[in-house]
């Protein structure tokens, strides 16, 4: 909501400053100058990243416009499905849980959890790291540098979507350079034509310095950022799962080993002991 906000902010601003300030909206309206920069922008794009990292962007972009699906409920959510698990593992041994991390998407436990259980990540980082567990014979320290190793690929493929299109911003007042210089070969062209004429296309041409700097610094750069931004948030999680199952693997009980998790959420997000423990233990 607050991207769609700022996306408003930006284009009003803007054209309604230059509209104010008596400036002609028609002239900024150049289909042809949006063609060159912005072709030429989407163009890089597809040189610079491989099909599975384009549909990564398109997604993270989406992502963007839908805006945040974290909040303090979904970790409250979190906390509940370790606890649960825990328990679970407690009361019926380390075996009980081999079916339901075997076949998650059947499991009644994960799919009382549909926010995680949609996302692979993250399932397969609990999945993966509870079958350790059954397994047996991996030491807790051990455990937490395989933990550790898993979060930092993860993170560093999350930046790839952001890092890229940061990268195409940063070519973009480039581009509105090369649209620019292309319109003053035309206005050359006309040299010996009428002031207006010539002072017509010139206008044209600065139009694409002005779409180039406008499109970088307004829209790319910004959604870059909150791409990069919201995968940090998504990292945060894993750290927080890290923190509960090493705490569990090391033979805590499940609450405390769930405060480990609890303390590891960023402070925008972490709940109170109390809540905490009414919400996993299914308190009213």
């Amino acid at each position: 909501m607050f991207v769609i906000i700022g996306v408003v902010v930006v284009i009003v601003s803007v054209f309604g400053g230059f509209v104010l300030e008596g400036g002609p909206l028609a002239v900024i309206i150049q289909p042809v100058e949006f063609m060159i920069i912005g072709g030429a922008a989407i163009g890089a794009l597809l040189i610079s990243a491989p099909p599975k990292l384009l549909k990564d962007i398109i997604g993270k972009i989406i992502g963007t416009v839908k805006g945040s699906t974290i909040s303090k409920q979904s970790y409250l959510d979190l906390l509940k499905l370790m606890f649960d698990v825990f328990q679970l593992s407690r009361k019926d041994g380390l075996i009980a849980l081999e079916s339901h991390i075997e076949n998650p998407e059947t499991s009644n436990l994960f799919t009382q959890y549909p926010q995680f259980l949609n996302n692979h990540h993250i399932l397969h980082f609990i999945c993966d790291t509870f079958r350790l567990v059954v397994l047996g014979g991996v030491a807790a320290h051990d455990m937490e540098a395989l933990m550790d190793c898993d979060i930092e690929t993860h993170h560093h493929e999350g930046t790839k979507p952001g890092m890229i299109l940061q990268k195409i911003g940063d070519s973009m007042p480039g581009l509105g350079i090369v649209a620019a210089v292309l319109g003053i070969v035309i206005t050359m062209q006309a040299i010996d034509g009428p002031p207006e004429v010539i002072g017509h296309k010139v206008a044209v041409a600065l139009v694409g310095t002005f779409l180039g700097i406008y499109l970088s610094y307004g829209f790319v750069q910004p959604i870059a950022t909150n791409i990069d931004m919201a995968n940090d948030e998504e990292s945060k999680i894993f750290e927080v799962i890290k923190s509960g199952m090493i705490a569990f693997a090391k033979g805590l009980n499940p609450i405390i080993a769930v405060e480990f998790a609890r303390r590891s959420i960023p402070s925008d997000y972490r709940p109170e002991f109390q809540e905490m423990e009414k919400h996993v233990k299914g308190k009213n």
